[in-house]
């Protein structure tokens, strides 16, 4: 009988799309690809559905001693990130008590968006998780809402000139004067134990992939333009600079910050000491 494939979860957002290209082009053979928002594969690797994923980056600080972190990869800016935007009728400033929407697809999102709130302006807003909408991006009984990944890309380039916009990596650029890692790949403690080889399989995977879709990143972004609101220049412009996927010691910097600020600000019990599969 043979041996059942590794269960790798993928984030489809455009920040991925050299990788979702390098799968589609024999990268993903020999894994089980299971595809979803960052909340669903979050949920579904702890609870042992998937053996490796890319994942909120507080997913690990939560689930530490469950998961070990992959070299190499991850999504992060140093700056603008042009894909996670906070949407509000007022200035960023005049935000104290009030209501704040947000999109039910993340997690590190909503940390962030906190972290600057309170640290950056002082504000302690009350925060609803809700489905939302590009065409309505505030709900009526809000000030603001917090949007990531594709919809907040749109919405980068086409929310109403009466709305402020505010992009969180900046804002935490502009808060820390760090670099931000908003996901990780990760596999859980379990598979990284217990099956060494499986683990350096699905490894090579993603960096091969990786290093496939960006040797050919004008294909993989002409591959979707015909089911996505982007422009060529928009989508260049976003993988060429913008979005970066190399986890080098001063993204691991900024990492840390980003716990450590968690950690104060009470939205994990303590900033987690990052261990990494095959240490």
């Amino acid at each position: 009988m043979p041996e059942p494939l590794p269960r790798v979860g993928h984030i489809d957002f455009l920040n991925v799309l050299p990788l979702a290209y390098g799968y589609a082009h024999g990268g993903a053979d020999g894994l089980a690809i299971e595809r979803g928002v960052p909340a669903v594969l979050n949920s579904d690797l702890i609870a042992g559905r998937l053996d490796v994923s890319n994942v909120s980056s507080i997913l690990y600080a939560r689930h530490a001693d469950k998961l070990r972190i992959l070299r190499g990869p991850c999504v992060s800016t140093d700056g603008a990130v042009e894909s996670i935007l906070l949407l509000s009728r007022k200035p960023i400033e005049e935000i104290e008590d009030d209501r704040i929407a947000l999109t039910a697809k993340s997690a590190t999102s909503h940390a962030l968006l906190k972290i600057i709130l309170r640290s950056g302006y002082g504000a302690v807003p009350t925060y609803n998780v809700q489905s939302l909408s590009v065409e309505h991006p505030i709900p009526e009984d809000a000030t603001a809402a917090l949007f990531i990944g594709d919809d907040a890309l749109y919405l980068y380039h086409h929310a109403s000139p009466s709305l402020y916009v505010y992009d969180l990596g900046a804002e935490w650029k502009k808060l820390t004067g760090k670099k931000m890692v908003y996901a990780l790949w990760v596999a859980s403690r379990r598979f990284a134990e217990q099956d060494a080889a499986a683990l350096t399989r699905v490894s090579r995977a993603v960096r091969e992939s990786f290093a496939y879709g960006l040797a050919h990143k004008d294909a993989a972004i002409r591959s979707v333009l015909g089911e996505k609101p982007f422009t060529y220049e928009e989508l260049d412009h976003y993988l060429g600079g913008v979005i970066h996927w190399d986890l080098t010691e001063e993204y691991l910097d900024g990492l840390r910050t980003f716990y450590e600020l968690a950690a104060r600000t009470g939205l994990i019990e303590k900033a987690p000491e990052l261990v990494f599969a095959g240490a």
